[in-house]
């Protein structure tokens, strides 16, 4: 009977020395061992534990904007086949006598990539102009993994915009917003592909509203945002908290090719008058006077008895063009165009371009100090094939 109970106090010892080294040791070991209702419990916290409900959402999220317009937001890549250039020693009937002829190098394809945002339910998709120029093959992949060939229906370099189209059924179209009713501090989200690691969604607010004189385009009015916005972001949407487009993000100010926080959007305002003019005519249409406008300086201001910063002069007027018919002449201040008044050279070509062709418009100038008001018919702008300083193989955000 001794025995046994020595026996039983060794086991029990032995079995508690066990638990103990595990529940310090291993304690979810013992947190998997089923209980039931009227068994010993060993507690495997010691601190109240509480969880949030599962369809709770933490504040401030826009999870609701991006996924309204996340699926609307496209990945765009582009090929191009680069010729390659003989070497003019090739050309030397004595050079090749010694070497023999070169055979034709062979052509080399370029891939870029960056994004687009489908607008309409039948397969239009708006991107930057930079980003589908001169491409050879435009690739359209959605998000949710669908691909398709895409042919482009129109382009407009002056605005960096361009029109494609895909053929795909059941295409999610974003909603347009209305950046009128935007503000400086309103808090913007931008959907891209950058770097081409997948589609990607960031956050910032709006710092400035009709950014110009950038030398981007040639017709600017940019939202300028902090959002995070780099290469291959060039196309892809900038929305609103209610997942409303309000931009196509186009631009970054960087020195090293990453975002620093300012980057450029065209506004939808824009977007919208440039679809509607390449869907109805198959290009822009903008007005045209034909002169060569220059900003007012204050030495100029001086000579021309106009106040700085007030109007534009007219440098230069083409021969037969809308403005030399009517009679403008070098050294006229342009200030006003129709009821509104001209303050810059940028403000003048947006007031101008805006202005039906084949229609007259009053156009009041300044010469010698008097006011001058000329009735000019307005002509159609020719459209330029490619940006200022383009060079046709650009895959960076402009």
């Amino acid at each position: 009977m001794r025995r046994l109970w020595l026996l039983f106090a060794q086991t029990a010892t032995v079995c508690l020395a066990i638990l103990f080294i595990v529940s310090t040791l291993k304690p979810e070991w013992i947190n998997r061992i089923p209980t039931s209702g009227h068994g010993l419990h060993f507690a495997t916290s010691t601190l109240p534990i509480t969880e949030a409900p599962v369809s709770a959402v933490a504040p401030g999220s826009y999870r609701d904007a991006a996924k309204r317009a996340m699926p609307s937001v496209v990945n765009i890549f582009t090929t191009k086949e680069i010729k390659q250039t003989v070497n003019p020693f090739f050309n030397d009937p004595l050079f090749r006598h010694f070497f023999g002829n070169r055979p034709n190098p062979r052509p080399q394809k370029q891939s870029s990539l960056g994004s687009g945002v489908i607008v309409s339910t039948t397969g239009y998709i708006i991107t930057n102009n930079h980003v589908v120029n001169s491409a050879d093959e435009i690739d359209v992949v959605l998000s949710d993994g669908r691909k398709a060939l895409a042919k482009v229906v129109g382009t407009d370099p002056e605005t960096d915009l361009a029109l494609i189209k895909i053929n795909l059924p059941d295409l999610p179209a974003i909603t347009l917003g209305h950046v009128e009713n935007a503000s400086v501090g309103d808090v913007v989200l931008a959907i891209g592909n950058p770097f081409g690691v997948g589609q990607t969604i960031t956050m910032g607010i709006i710092s400035a509203l009709g950014r110009n004189h950038l030398d981007i385009n040639t017709f600017e009015n940019f939202i300028q945002t902090d959002a995070a916005i780099n290469p291959g972001n060039s196309g892809g949407a900038l929305i609103d908290t209610n997942g409303n487009l309000i931009g196509i993000n186009s631009a970054i100010f960087s020195q090293n090719g990453g975002s620093l926080g300012i980057g450029f959007a065209i506004p939808v305002s824009t977007v919208k008058s440039v679809m509607d003019g390449i869907i109805t005519n198959g290009h822009v249409i903008r007005g045209w006077i034909g002169v060569e406008p220059q900003e007012i300086t204050q030495d100029l201001a001086e000579n021309f008895g106009v106040k700085e910063k007030e109007g534009t002069l007219i440098a230069g007027v083409i021969r037969g063009g809308p403005a030399d018919k009517a009679g403008v002449k070098p050294g006229d201040v342009l200030v006003q165009v129709n009821d509104t008044k001209v303050t810059d050279k940028v403000a003048m070509m947006n007031l101008i371009a805006q202005l039906p062709p084949d229609k007259k418009a009053k156009l009041t100038f300044l010469r010698k100090g008097k006011a001058l008001v000329l009735d000019i018919l307005i002509g159609a702008r020719q459209q330029q094939k490619t940006l200022p300083g383009d060079d046709d193989d650009d895959d960076e955000p402009r």
